[in-house]
């Protein structure tokens, strides 16, 4: 058993607009860890940081190729590398990252077999099961603010919408969905305080969405369909395509969920809302007749459409803020991943953090699901 050494931080190598980097300040408290820290070539610089920055923050940081970077004892990065990444890493090495292991079994599969030690931030959580590394209020509210514009701007300043009332109706009751009400109430209060209009934010249970006479009643006058759900069988649809012709023509459908499609696993994975694609931060916008819809898989229907609001990294909207928050949250996790070898990591550890590493890894998940 040995003690991580060094951990490499590559740059994320998706849509052009994904600039989240650990900011200067995080490296600026690993001061006190012997370990050799390797970012790749311009990392940062898409938050507008320099590299003399970065290594004012830590003398023990190097640049290096993303080569170099994968050769590290610990890979930290926030969006899961691509496939061709994950091959660069080296058997017995740390991966830490948003895994999301509920909906991404066939990498799941990957890591596996290329003998990864994988800790994923979106299952860090505390005792109560409460997510220790998360940005719910960045999840939510960039979403929800630029739902809440499209459906002004198709509404023609809201003048199309003949009743006074507003209705946002949020599928999920956890965080993201709490957040999202959050931040629709404080839009809401902005625009209409001063009208006669007002808005209505519904939270709908399973008792609702598993009747579909009273989800047809609901979505008959919801302006904003919102899916914030946490599925327990992504193989299931919520609310079905059909039921989605219900909806007003000036309707916007927001994903704040964003689970992805898998044809490759059998039953197939599909999204919560049936016949919407999932967005980008370079495309977060996706009018009816756009060609994403060409790419959904051919079971699934989408004949009914809406303007849907899709991004599948949400929090990326607001960059530097974002990064600002993870960092702090993950330096109680890094200080345990340098004290301890992985082997040694204990579910019954007096320390918070070493518990909740211990059950965001990849064999912890595949021993409870």
């Amino acid at each position: 058993m040995r003690l991580v050494k060094s951990i490499g931080f590559p740059k994320m190598h998706k849509e052009e607009s994904e600039k989240r980097d650990f900011l200067p300040a995080f490296f600026s408290d690993l001061q006190g860890y012997e370990v050799d820290i390797v970012l790749e070539k311009g990392y940062g610089e898409r938050l507008g940081f320099t590299e003399s920055e970065y290594l004012k923050s830590n003398r023990n940081i190097i640049f290096g190729d993303l080569s170099t970077v994968y050769q590290s004892d610990a890979i930290i990065v926030l969006r899961c590398p691509e496939t061709d990444e994950i091959n660069l890493i080296r058997e017995g090495a740390v991966l830490i990252s948003m895994l999301h292991y509920e909906t991404r079994e066939t990498r799941n599969e990957l890591l596996r077999e290329r003998k990864i030690n994988c800790f994923s931030m979106d299952a860090m959580v505390n005792d109560e099961n409460e997510r220790i590394l998360v940005n719910y209020r960045g999840t939510s509210t960039a979403g929800s603010r630029i739902a809440f514009e499209e459906l002004k701007k198709r509404s023609r300043d809201f003048r199309d919408i003949q009743e006074n009332l507003i209705h946002i109706s949020i599928i999920g009751a956890g965080a993201v969905a709490a957040n999202a009400a959050r931040a629709f109430e404080a839009f809401g209060d902005g625009e209409f305080l001063a009208t006669d209009k007002g808005l209505v934010i519904h939270m709908l249970p399973r008792s609702v969405t598993q009747k579909e006479n009273l989800l047809q009643q609901i979505l008959e006058q919801t302006h904003v369909l919102v899916d914030a759900s946490k599925r327990p069988d992504p193989s299931r649809f919520i609310i079905g395509n059909r039921l989605l012709a219900c909806l007003p023509a000036c309707a916007v459908i927001l994903d704040l969920a964003a689970d992805p499609y898998n044809e490759q696993i059998t039953p197939i994975q599909v999204k919560g809302i049936e016949g919407i694609p999932t967005g980008t931060l370079d495309k977060y916008i996706i009018e009816p007749d756009d060609d994403m819809y060409e790419h959904l898989p051919p079971s699934v229907s989408a004949t009914n459409r809406r303007v849907v609001i899709s991004c599948n990294a949400w929090p990326g909207v607001d960059a530097k803020e974002c990064m600002a928050i993870y960092g702090k949250q993950m330096i109680p996790h890094i200080d345990v991943l340098l004290s301890k070898p992985i082997e040694a990591l204990d579910l019954n550890s007096r320390n918070l953090y070493e518990r909740s590493l211990v059950r965001s890894s990849l064999d912890y998940y595949m021993n409870t699901k």
